[in-house]
Parts: structure tokens; C-alpha cells; sequence
């Protein structure tokens, strides 16, 4: 376990300095969820039949959810460049643990999330978003966005690891854009067909922006909801724990075997 903190540790450092040095990616991954927050803000909103605060104050907790969402589309970009690149390959050749050039991608990961969470927080407190919920309930809202975050990383670090170019991963990570449409990030899943209501629900994203939604105090739990949704902190937790335990010692076997 020492083993792989320090050498985690010594990957952290080395993804930290590639943002550094990259500065145009990093600005475009950031501002991108802002614009994002302004255009459905103040134009979907006039479209619904939500009165346009009521609508942001329900839509900043879903764009939080969809960016961390994104971990997905990051992680399996940096996966596959390193692998493609025959940067790991030369991780493989020294003295480290497995585990810790995929977790060490992890934690980067993170950091930057949260960073970029910052900048969006106050674009929405500017346009009329409130947190209503109490001190303690807004830290877990942001400690299960970041969890999230972290468990869809490893979802798309073993995807990149898996791809068999850099085109291929890029092609993948566009298409998962479609996640959050599939989702109630962005509007209300009570008006939506049965089929593709019970599809919205399930979708991790759903419980993960259910749950923030509730710990802000910005929107109820919806009625008659399947049980992600009608329980949505304990769903939360459910999907990115899962995820966690699942895709993560997936990516590091995928990462040791190479090829």
C-alpha cells in the first residue's frame, strides 16, 4: 500500500504538470460546462413550463452531475493517448506498483474536476442559483460529485486502455455526450414516455443529479420514481461505489497485461 501511494503520488505529480503545460485543453474543458449552464439557462428555460429561475435553480445541480460525468470522456482520451503513445509501456519497464499510473490518472483527474467546479459554482450563484440545504448536506452533495467523478474515470480509463487507437476513443468519448440527455440533468423525467422514463431512472446520472438536487434543497424527490431516483442518496452512493469496484480493478488488470 506504501508502495502504490507514493508511486500514485509520483503520477499525480506527473498528470498535474501535462495540465500545466497544456493550458488550452484545460480552458476549454472548463468553460465548456459554463456555457453550457448559460445556454440551456436562458434558452431551454424559456421553453418549459418551469419559470426560468426555478428552471436554473433545477438545472446547475444536473450540469454538476454531467460534468462529473465527464470523467468518462477525459479518462478514456488520457488512457488511450498514454497507451497509443507508448508512454506506459515505458511505466511497465520500471520498479512501480500496477496500480498506480491508473490511479495516479485518477486522482489527476479529480483535482481538476474540482478545481473547474469553482468557476461554474459562481456562474450559477450569478444567475439566481441558491443552495437552500444546510452546511452539512452541501458538503456531501459535493463529496458525491466527486465520487462520482471518480468512479466514471475509471469506467473510461479501461475503455482507453481497451481501444485499439486514439480515433477509436475519441469516436467513443463523443458519443458519450448522450448520457446526460438520457437523464433527468436536464429536464424533468415525469413527462417522458414509460419506457423511456424507466431508461432515464436507471442511468447512474439520474440518481447521482437526484441526490445533489435534494442535498441543495433546489428540488424534491420526484413521485412515483424507480428506486435510484425515489432513494437517491443511498442510489448514488449504490452506482459510484459499484463503479468503483468494478472498473477499477479491471483497468489495473487491463493496464498490467498490457498489449
Amino acid at each position: 500500500m506504501t508502495t502504490l501511494a507514493y508511486d500514485g503520488a509520483a503520477v499525480l505529480g506527473r498528470h498535474l504538470l501535462r495540465i500545466r503545460h497544456a493550458p488550452a485543453i484545460t480552458v476549454m474543458t472548463q468553460t465548456m460546462p459554463i456555457v453550457f449552464l448559460l445556454f440551456f439557462g436562458y434558452v431551454f428555460g424559456g421553453a418549459l413550463a418551469m419559470p426560468g429561475a426555478e428552471y436554473r435553480s433545477f438545472l446547475v445541480p444536473g450540469l454538476l452531475v454531467a460534468t462529473a460525468a465527464g470523467g468518462l470522456m477525459t479518462g478514456m482520451f488520457q488512457a488511450a493517448q498514454d497507451a497509443h503513445r507508448g508512454v506506459m509501456d515505458r511505466f511497465r519497464t520500471l520498479p512501480m506498483s500496477r496500480g498506480a499510473v491508473p490511479l495516479g490518472q485518477a486522482l489527476a483527474d479529480l483535482v481538476t474536476c474540482a478545481a473547474g467546479t469553482v468557476p461554474m459554482i459562481l456562474v450559477g450563484l450569478a444567475m439566481g442559483w441558491r443552495i437552500e440545504g444546510s452546511v452539512p448536506e452541501a458538503l456531501a452533495a459535493f463529496g458525491l460529485l466527486l465520487l462520482f467523478r471518480f468512479a466514471m474515470t475509471w469506467v473510461g480509463i479501461l475503455l482507453g486502455l481497451a481501444s485499439r487507437s486514439e480515433e477509436a476513443a475519441g469516436q467513443l468519448g463523443s458519443a458519450t455526450f448522450v448520457l446526460p440527455l438520457l437523464s433527468n440533468a436536464y429536464i424533468p423525467t415525469e413527462g417522458m414516455p414509460d419506457h423511456l422514463r424507466a431508461v432515464a431512472e436507471w442511468n447512474p446520472i439520474s440518481a447521482v443529479t437526484t441526490a445533489v438536487r435534494v442535498l441543495f434543497g433546489n428540488a424534491p424527490v420526484p413521485a412515483d420514481a424507480a428506486w435510484p431516483v425515489a432513494h437517491p442518496v443511498a442510489g448514488a452512493l449504490l452506482w459510484s461505489l459499484v463503479l468503483v469496484a468494478v472498473f477499477a480493478p479491471l483497468a489495473v488488470r487491463r493496464y498490467g497485461r498490457g498489449g
